[in-house]
């Protein structure tokens, strides 16, 4: 793997100069901040965390998403002090292209283009079905049309409208996890009553956590549950996308990576501690969202259009965030010519529309094949994308130590950095070997091995792409002979 130069050296000053991109920098920290806890708050918090407190029990479901915290940290800290000295828009695969290879760079762009394209189909998918609750007789392709125009035109609109919807996206969802966790805890300490609960009983305080032992099912469901946590987590590095478009990164973007960090677990380990003490660990599942489960049990009228409401806000939020990190992984892309140079034109609005389009068209042949074809193709599609965020996460780490070691080698001190992540070179390190704990418990779980059966072939094709594209374009640049 290559990297860049020694004589080449690193300066914050000339690769913070994006002005030259056509995209505009309209976004605040705020922006930041909301885009990045929208890219992860969603039905994986607010469904499948049932799922992780009934494999691992109530003590083993916070440590696995005390685990997956600190792996986020990790990473975040890392792509902060690469995203302010080098704000690129479609940050990942420009940073892999410089500190790891090209071919490496495409690879990791197509997989996460691929990951939120997928994710798109999904999302609007389940948009549809969730309107059913109110119109049941409505077909649900009708609701999904509706919000694929509503978030297509968020995006090609400009990128500060698409900043304040997401903003106002995710405020939602923030607004009711505070208030379950908030509900909750006077739940648990008795200023609320529980239906059905005697009124002599007490406060139920925390004895679900410990009515069949610290851990009922063991220590091996705490990492088996891992990787549902991780995938629940994945989102939070939108933030390097969009350091392209933000206004002054050397202040928004170390806010947004902290603020994310602290409101993800506090979030995420907050819920899940209130979900445990309040519902049985056993009665945990993914047939009812357990935050239903919990307003039900405390009377709260309309618990289920309160959610139905929160989890569709949470479901058009993360389609918001995907077409925007799509579209400019299509348009960081273009402007490397691996795909025609087209992709890469702005509007006088700052958007590159028809990245845009590509992207929205993609996520459609995604919803179309999960129609059509959901047992083989689309199948496929949800294997190849599945272990892109840790491919994203690996690759950030690596960059970082790389970055790091070229810095100081091209005459820089630490301290002329913009920002500095701390904990440096533990935290990459362990980032590192973390994503490849994860990977190494993708092979051994028998439910999540088909995935590598899809996904290695797949970056096999994706570095034979690079190089045939690579061979064509040095053909084609290549001085004619005037020689016959």
């Amino acid at each position: 793997m290559a990297t860049q130069a020694p004589d080449d050296t690193l300066d914050t000053a000339d690769t913070a100069d994006t002005t030259d991109t056509g995209l505009e920098r309209r976004m605040e920290s705020r922006h930041l901040t909301m885009i990045s806890l929208g890219g992860v708050i969603g039905t994986g918090l607010f469904v499948s965390s049932g799922y992780t407190i009934n494999q691992a029990g109530p003590l083993g479901a916070i440590l696995a998403y005390a685990i997956g915290s600190l792996l986020v940290y990790c990473v975040m800290v890392s792509l902060g002090e690469l995203s302010v000295a080098m704000p690129y828009a479609g940050s990942f695969h420009l940073y892999a292209k410089r500190f790891i290879g090209p071919a490496t760079a495409f690879v990791i762009a197509v997989l996460y283009w691929l990951n939120w394209a997928v994710a798109l189909a999904s999302e609007f998918t389940a948009a549809g079905l969730l309107m059913q609750r109110w119109f049941p007789d409505s077909p649900a392709w009708v609701w999904s049309a509706v919000f694929i125009a509503v978030v297509f035109a968020l995006n090609i609109l400009s990128v500060r409208l698409y900043g304040e919807a997401e903003f106002w996206f995710a405020s939602i969802k923030v607004f009711a996890i505070v208030a379950f966790i908030v509900i909750g805890l006077l739940a648990i300490f008795g200023a609320i009553p529980i239906a059905g609960r005697p009124a002599d009983a007490g406060a139920p305080l925390f004895g679900n956590f410990v009515a069949d032992g610290w851990l009922p099912r063991g220590v091996a469901p705490i990492f088996s549950t891992l990787l549902t946590v991780v995938f629940a987590f994945s989102g939070t590095e939108v933030v390097g996308v969009a350091a392209g478009e933000t206004r002054d990164p050397g202040k928004a973007i170390p806010k947004a990576v902290h603020t994310t960090v602290f409101r993800l677990a506090m979030f995420f380990i907050g819920s899940i501690a209130v979900m445990a003490a309040l519902i049985p660990w056993h009665q945990a599942g993914v047939d009812t969202s357990p935050f239903v489960l919990v307003f039900q049990s405390i009377g709260m009228p309309f618990a289920g259009d309160i959610m139905n409401f929160v989890v569709l806000t949470a479901v058009l939020s993360a389609a918001n965030s995907g077409l925007y990190v799509c579209s400019r992984m299509v348009w960081s892309l273009a402007k490397e010519r691996l795909i025609p140079v087209r992709f890469a034109k702005t509007n006088f609005r700052g958007v590159p529309v028809w990245a845009v389009l590509f992207s929205m068209c993609g996520s459609l042949l995604a919803l179309l094949s999960s129609v059509i074809a959901a047992s083989t193709v689309y199948l496929v599609l949800v294997a190849v994308s599945g272990l892109a965020t840790l491919v994203v996460w690996f690759s950030v780490a690596v960059c970082h130590i790389r970055f790091r070691r070229e810095w100081v080698r091209g005459g820089h001190d630490v301290s002329e950095l913009g920002y500095r992540a701390p904990g440096y070179p533990v935290l990459p390190w362990l980032a590192i070997v973390m994503c490849i704990g994860a990977l190494v418990l993708v092979a051994l779980d028998e439910s999540q091995r088909s995935t590598l059966y899809c996904m290695v072939p797949f970056v096999a094709l994706c570095y034979g792409g690079y190089w045939a594209i690579e061979r064509a374009r040095r053909k084609s640049d290549s001085p004619v002979s005037l020689e016959e």
